[in-house]
């Protein structure tokens, strides 16, 4: 069976499908990251490592059910989770020419501009992006207890976490389900082949959109995450009818946090 073929859904959602599978996802994220986490945590001041790793974990938890519930909607579609069906339903197969339908080696390429895409959009324009967002809604602002980057760009943090070897693997498992089988798995995966049939050519818009607005556990992101979602990571996911190009995208973020924490966990920062 040719990539092409593997790569056409069956059947359209409709909008109350659709919102219900996102609210599956955000409610449980917006719980554990609002609730859950600030009542597990330590006090910040006294022990901001305890408090960094019970939102990173609260945060995965949320993270592993979207994998689950990704994998509960396939089955109930397909009748089975083989890796054949995995690959048709969504979308995993190699990137295909918007022209021809045919898979093309070279589209991987679109992932260099991508990447470098998603840097300058975190690096160059993410902070800017969050604090024009906060001063239009200042009750979205993040808490400084929740401000994970501000704690590990403390020198005493630092310190402690060096030979910290667990929370560098709780941040990999987290960052393993935050950008390949939780987030994308769900939103560019399960959502985007079935939601053409409510919005038309602009379903990748509306896919972004609704992947953006999930982040109620992280609403001071959300102008950040609409436009990253938006044009980085649904566009070219529809566009080759790849979920990989999402996937790959999504991750370079994570993969330099892991880099980073490891170099932190060695005493190298």
């Amino acid at each position: 069976m040719s990539d092409s073929t593997l790569t056409q859904p069956s059947g359209q959602y409709s909008l109350a499908q659709i919102l219900g599978i996102w609210a599956a996802a955000a409610v449980p994220m917006g719980i554990l990251g609002w609730i859950v986490a600030p009542a597990l945590a330590p006090d910040i001041d006294a022990d901001p490592v305890g408090a960094a790793v019970a939102r990173i974990g609260a945060i995965t938890v949320g993270l592993v059910w979207q994998f689950v519930l990704s994998m509960i909607i396939v089955r109930r579609e397909e009748g089975d989770l083989r890796w054949a069906t995995l690959r048709r339903r969504l979308w995993l197969v190699k990137p295909r020419d918007p022209k021809t339908g045919e898979p093309r080696g070279l589209l991987w390429l679109w992932l260099v501009p991508l990447l470098v895409l998603v840097a300058l959009l975190d690096v160059a324009l993410g902070s800017t992006l969050d604090e024009f967002w906060v001063s239009l809604f200042p009750f979205f602002a993040e808490p400084p207890s929740f401000a994970l980057g501000s704690i590990l760009e403390s020198p005493e943090i630092q310190a402690q976490l060096v030979g910290a070897w667990g929370f560098l693997g709780l941040w990999i498992v987290s960052a393993v389900f935050n950008t390949f089988l939780g987030e994308e798995f769900l939103f560019r995966g399960v959502l985007l082949p079935k939601m053409e049939g409510v919005f038309g050519k602009w379903d990748w818009v509306a896919n972004g959109v609704l992947m953006a607005i999930y982040h109620l556990h992280q609403p001071w992101g959300i102008l950040r995450n609409v436009i990253g979602s938006v044009f980085l990571f649904s566009l070219p996911s529809k566009r080759f009818r790849c979920t990989w190009m999402a996937i790959i995208t999504h991750s370079g973020q994570s993969v330099f946090f892991i880099f980073l924490i490891l170099g932190i966990v060695l005493g190298l920062a």
